[in-house]
Formats: C-alpha cells, sequence, structure tokens
C-alpha cells in the first residue's frame, strides 16, 4: 500500500532515477484502491474488492525490486539509503493516522475499545499489525468491522517484505547466485504455503508473510522479466510474445507489438474485473489469488503505451487517485469502523458515503500538505526523528493496552461502571485460572485458541458448567449464589458435539470435541462428588454438517453417562439476543443512545419455540432432566429488557453475559433450584 510516486500536485511527470516513472501505475493503484474502499463502504456492489491489496503487493514488489536489482547491478545499493526512502515515504501519512486515531479514540471510546485500539496502534507502528490481528483471530475475535486499524495488516506484510527481501538480494548477489532464479524459489515456495495452508489454517494464511509473499515476489519476479527483456533467460517469455506477434500478423495487423501490449493490458483489466465481482473471502487466498496478481502483472507488462495504459490509466483522473492511493487507503477505513463504533452497528449508506468523500478530502490534504513538503525536505536528520515519532506513539498505544483502556479518562468516567462491564472475551477473567490448570491438566488444549477451564476450590467439583463460552459466562453468578460449593467451568464445546471440519482456529474442529467430552466425562466419574451439570449454549454454534435428530442423539449419550453416575441434569435454554451491539443503548461520548435493547414478547416466544422440539425430545427420554428458563431474568409478559438496573446484559458483540448479568442470572436460578430440588449451598 506503500506511495512510491513522486509528482508534484500540477499531474506533470518528474521522473525518478530509478525506476522510471509509469503514469499508468499510479492509475493501476487508483483501481486497486476504489476497489478495496468499495468492498468496504458497499460491499454488495464488489464483493471480491479486496483483491485491491493483492493488486498493491505486485506493484510494490515490482517498484521495489526494480529499485533493489537496478541499484545492485550498478554496484550502488546501500541499505542505509533504501531504508531511509521507506521510512521517508510511509511514516509520515502512518503516523498522522495512528496519532489521529489514538485522538480522536480518547474522545469516543470506552475502555475495553480504547484498549483494543491501543494494541493495534502499537502493532501498527511496529509493522507487525498482521501478527497481531493473526493472534486475535478465532471465535474470540472482535468483529472486525469495529476494529479501526484493522488495514493495516497489509502494510505489515510490506513492510516485513522490504527489511527482508533487500537482505536476501544483497546476499544473492555478493555470492553470485543468479537473482531471477531466487526470485523464483521464494515466489514458488511461498505459493505452495499458500496453497497447502489454505487447507490447514486458513487465519494464518491470510495474514502470514511467507504464505503472501509470493504475490509480492510476482512482483519481483516481472520487475526482473522487464530489466532483462530479449536476454537467455527470457527465453519463454520471447518465444510466447513471438507467437502473439505471428499470430497478429497473420490476422492482418501490421504492428504485432501494439497488438501483444494491448491483448496484454485487456486481458488483465479482464481479470480484474472478474475477480472484483466472482472472487468470494471464503476460499481466499489460495489458487484465486492469481487472478488479481495475474491482471496486475499482465497490465504493468503491457507497458504504458498499450492504449488502456495511456488513455485511461494514465487519465489525470486516475493518476490523480493513484498518487493519493496511500492516505486514502489510510484514511478510508477508520473513518467507516469509526462509524460503525459508533453507530453500534452498520451506519446508513449515506454515512458511509460521506466517510469516502471525507476520506478522499483527507487523503489529499495528506498528500498535498504532508507527504509533499516532507519530501522537499533534504535531511539525514528526518528517517531518524519520523523513527523516533513513530517509536514513541508505538509505545503510547502499548502503555494504553496495559493500562486498560485508561478507564480514569474524564470523558467516561461518568459512564465507568458501565463502561467496565465491556469486556472483550480475551479480557474476560473468568476463562480460566492456575488452579483448575494445575488440578485438570489436557495438554491438548494447549493446541487450543482458546479453552475454558476455571474453579472456585482446591477440591473436587460438585457443580459442572459443561458448554461453551456460553455455559462459562454463567460462572461468576453460580460462585456468586453458591459460594460453598465446587464450581468447575470446564471446555469449549457444545456437549453434543463429536467433531467438526478441519479449522485450526476452532477448538471444535476435527475430533477435539470428543477428546475433550472423554477427558471432562473422566473428571466427572473420578470425583464421584458432582451433584449437578448445568449445560448451556446448546444450538447457538450447531455445525451445519449436524442433523437435528443427530444433534439430539449425541446430547441423550452425554446425559446418559452422567445420570447413571446419579448427578442431577439441569439444561438452561438459550439466552435472548439482540441484533445489535448493545453499547448502542448507552450513551457515549460524542454519541447519544439509539438503541432501547427492548425485545418482544414475540421475538422471546420465537427463541423458545425454536428450542422445544430439543426440550421435548430430551423430556420424553429423561424423566428427571431439569430445563431453566434464564430469560425470566430479563422478561416478563411484557417482554425484554437486556438493560439490568442500568447496566448491559451483554459485554461483548456476541452476547455474552457481563459480570453483572451473571450475578443476575445466578442469583435467579438459586430462587427456582430451591424450588425444585436442588441440593445446592
Amino acid at each position: 500500500m506503500s506511495s512510491f510516486a513522486q509528482k508534484a500536485f500540477s499531474l506533470k511527470p518528474q521522473h525518478l532515477d530509478h525506476p522510471k516513472y509509469r503514469p499508468d501505475i499510479d492509475g493501476l493503484r487508483a483501481i486497486a484502491v476504489w476497489s478495496v474502499v468499495i468492498f468496504h463502504a458497499f460491499p454488495s456492489l464488489l464483493p471480491g474488492g479486496f483483491i485491491g491489496v493483492d493488486v498493491f503487493f505486485v506493484i510494490s514488489g515490482y517498484l521495489i525490486s526494480t529499485i533493489i536489482y537496478g541499484d545492485l547491478e550498478g554496484k550502488k545499493f546501500r541499505f542505509s539509503v533504501f531504508y531511509s526512502r521507506r521510512i521517508n515515504r510511509i511514516f509520515p501519512a502512518l503516523l498522522l493516522i495512528l496519532a489521529t486515531c489514538y485522538a480522536f479514540g480518547w474522545f469516543s471510546l470506552f475502555a475495553s475499545e480504547y484498549k483494543e485500539l491501543g494494541k493495534h496502534i502499537a502493532g501498527g507502528a511496529s509493522f507487525l499489525s498482521n501478527f497481531v490481528l493473526w493472534n486475535e483471530s478465532g471465535y474470540f475475535d472482535t468483529t472486525a468491522d469495529i476494529k479501526p486499524l484493522l488495514h493495516l495488516w497489509s502494510l505489515g506484510i510490506e513492510e516485513q517484505f522490504y527489511i527482508t527481501w533487500p537482505v536476501i538480494l544483497w546476499v544473492t548477489w555478493k555470492l553470485r547466485l543468479n537473482l531471477l532464479t531466487i526470485t523464483l524459489l521464494g515466489l514458488s515456495t511461498s505459493f505452495f504455503l499458500n496453497v497447502q495452508g489454505l487447507q490447514i489454517d486458513p487465519t494464518a494464511t491470510f495474514y502470514l508473510p511467507q504464505a503472501r509473499a509470493w504475490e509480492l515476489l510476482a512482483g519481483s519476479a516481472l520487475a526482473y522479466t522487464t530489466m532483462h527483456r530479449g536476454k537467455k533467460h527470457n527465453a519463454i517469455s520471447e518465444k510466447l510474445g513471438t507467437l502473439i506477434k505471428s499470430i497478429a500478423r497473420r490476422a492482418g495487423f501490421t504492428d504485432s507489438e501494439a497488438v501483444l501490449r494491448n491483448a496484454q493490458s485487456v486481458l488483465g483489466v479482464t481479470l480484474l474485473a472478474v475477480g472484483g465481482i466472482m472472487i468470494s473471502k471464503e476460499a481466499f487466498p489460495g489458487w484465486w489469488a492469481l487472478i488479481p496478481c495475474a491482471g496486475a502483472i499482465l497490465i504493468i507488462f503491457a507497458g504504458p503505451q498499450a492504449w488502456i495504459n495511456k488513455h485511461v490509466l494514465s487519465s489525470k483522473l486516475f493518476v490523480f487517485f493513484g498518487l493519493i492511493s496511500f492516505p486514502l487507503y489510510l484514511w478510508h477505513w477508520p473513518l467507516i469502523s469509526f462509524a460503525r463504533i459508533i453507530e453500534s452497528g452498520t451506519p446508513a449508506p449515506e454515512v458511509r458515503l460521506a466517510a469516502v468523500v471525507l476520506a478522499i478530502a483527507l487523503g489529499w490534504a495528506t498528500y498535498r500538505l504532508i507527504e509533499t513538503p516532507l519530501r522537499r525536505v533534504k535531511s539525514s536528520f528526518k528517517p531518524v526523528a519520523l523513527t523516533a515519532i513513530m517509536a514513541t506513539l508505538g509505545c503510547v498505544g502499548f502503555m494504553t493496552y496495559q493500562e486498560n483502556g485508561l478507564a480514569w479518562r474524564q470523558n467516561i468516567k461518568e459512564s465507568q461502571l458501565i463502561s467496565e462491564q465491556f469486556v472483550s472475551t480475551t479480557g474476560w477473567k473468568y476463562t480460566k485460572n492456575e488452579l483448575c490448570l494445575t488440578r485438570y491438566k489436557f495438554e491438548e488444549s494447549k493446541k487450543y485458541p482458546w479453552w475454558f477451564c476455571i474453579t472456585n476450590k482446591d477440591q473436587n467439583p460438585t457443580v459442572v458448567l459443561l458448554g461453551n463460552s456460553y455455559a462459562n459466562h454463567l460462572y461468576p453468578g453460580i460462585v456468586h449464589a453458591y459460594p460453598n460449593e465446587s464450581v468447575l467451568s470446564i471446555g469449549a464445546c457444545d456437549p453434543a458435539y463429536v467433531g467438526g471440519p478441519a479449522n485450526t482456529g476452532d477448538p471444535c474442529a476435527l475430533d477435539w470435541p470428543k477428546h475433550q467430552a472423554e477427558f471432562i466425562d473422566s473428571i466427572i466419574k473420578n470425583s464421584r462428588s458432582v451433584k449437578v451439570v448445568i449445560i448451556d449454549g446448546l444450538i447457538s454454534f450447531k455445525p451445519k454438517e449436524y442433523t437435528d435428530q443427530q444433534y439430539a442423539e449425541n446430547l441423550k449419550q452425554r446425559i446418559s453417562y452422567m445420570q447413571d453416575l446419579g448427578i442431577k441434569i439441569v439444561i438452561f435454554a438459550p439466552h435472548i439476543k439482540t441484533n445489535y451491539d448493545i453499547k448502542g443503548c448507552f450513551s457515549r461520548p460524542l454519541k447519544s443512545p439509539e438503541k432501547d435493547c427492548i425485545i418482544t414478547a414475540v421475538e422471546r416466544k420465537k427463541l423458545f419455540n425454536e428450542f422445544t422440539p430439543l426440550m421435548r425430545e430430551i423430556g420424553e427420554s429423561f424423566d428427571n432432566v431439569l430445563f431453566f428458563d434464564q430469560n425470566d431474568t430479563f422478561c416478563s409478559n411484557n417482554g425484554c429488557s437486556m438493560i439490568i438496573d442500568g447496566m448491559p446484559a451483554f459485554r461483548d458483540e456476541y452476547y455474552h453475559f457481563t459480570e453483572y448479568a451473571s450475578d443476575a442470572v445466578g442469583k435467579n436460578f438459586s430462587v427456582w433450584a430451591k424450588g425444585n430440588g436442588l441440593n445446592l449451598k
């Protein structure tokens, strides 16, 4: 995404010593950035618009490698010069974005949101955003739409490439090895990791540099090829070009070179159009990423004299957006994302359109008032100063993360008690504790992206919470309601799971649920102390591969096993949820609440009716399984309110209970349990 253009705003070319300036490449940048912007603002209009990032990768690889190859062959390559140029061109706009996001977040974000922003600022400043986002990914990941710096993952990959690739090429040159051979070797290895990784770990394949480097290396191979046209190692491409020229002459075209150029350009644009319309996120990158990469390569290789390149991509409008593509890319996503945060949901089309227009204005202003003037400053101290500022900003972001989002900020102090209830699930303090992990060692859980294991006493359990995160979020309420009981929350999956499709980002994939079930069953059996097992989270995340009957049979097997041990089973009916982020029901800085968190009695009945068939199936098979409707905590005959005593019922966008709501459910359950003969203290 980084900018390499060296032009005055008058749009008159200023040629670089290397690479020679090509306005059509700026035009290609315009296509890339607009693909991404449209996809983020109006995804239904261009469902594959995210491929613009892949086009940027090819362009970056091409331009950077053209510089490095040329300098190496001219024996004038210097690491200090190379990295100084990258800092001078990338840091100014990025610093402005990071600082602006931090300042706006100070006045607009709750503590949990500001904490996450601080982490992402630290990741962006260190060019490790892709690793940070990969580490966050999975079921407990905060929705991507409300991460204002999510888009910096691509910049992280580019910068990691810029750091390592010059070193590799320099060593290759010193050892007198062939630069193209090394480039193609790296390209093929990375592409293999990309294709294989998509089957094993799609998230890692998307975010990690080893699986995406091939796209930049494709640009590198293109750079070497264009710099050495007609030489021996380009025999294949020359023969292909000769064949196309021969066909063109036979068809009556006198300028076969022009036919070849135009054919490449047209095919390249066609591939980008097809990719933008047809490619989906689900199977990307993988083989599908070849489409945008091949399209970008063909357009660049066609050269500036191809008709589309000369008359469309090199036009003033396309070049203008190409020149501001880097700051436009940096600005557009924070504006859209902050709008989603403030609105607690997808903003209205006119709001998204306004964000795009504002991003264009800010992109132009950044290019014109920040980037261009700073480029005119000739000082060896400039990259040092920019690096120092970036390091400082990264430290500020990390400190904000460490200090839990600076909850003492005056503008959120009035809502501090409410703000403290909003906790990302990764920050939920009842996920696990050392006491549980020591008593119930499950080595396989170390492979899982998440694992619940928490207990309140160093003794055998008397109450077990069984299920996924919707069972775990009951833990504080049950412990507080029954302080004398030994409560254990353990496991990560719906108890009716026996296995799911391969996905290393999910502890309920493969046969892992079966292993968890066997481990938990052995704890229950060997302890001989469990009186009650509470099951929650049923149906909510049932795999598509499961039939309703299969799901019911799996659950009955688990219940039967525990009942044979004399354990009382209580199944919690699924809790009701809003269809929006509950933060929208509360005032935040700069915004009054737009939602009321009221759910109608009709919606509650619909949820209960969906659960009734399974409840009936279990009830007919077991006489003494109890069903508890936890929604009674929030509901009356007139409907339900997900605000309890002015406090939110959910702590995140996935409708996990806050500690306050969990306590309310626990109190309600203790009254119900006493009336239903459960011997709990």
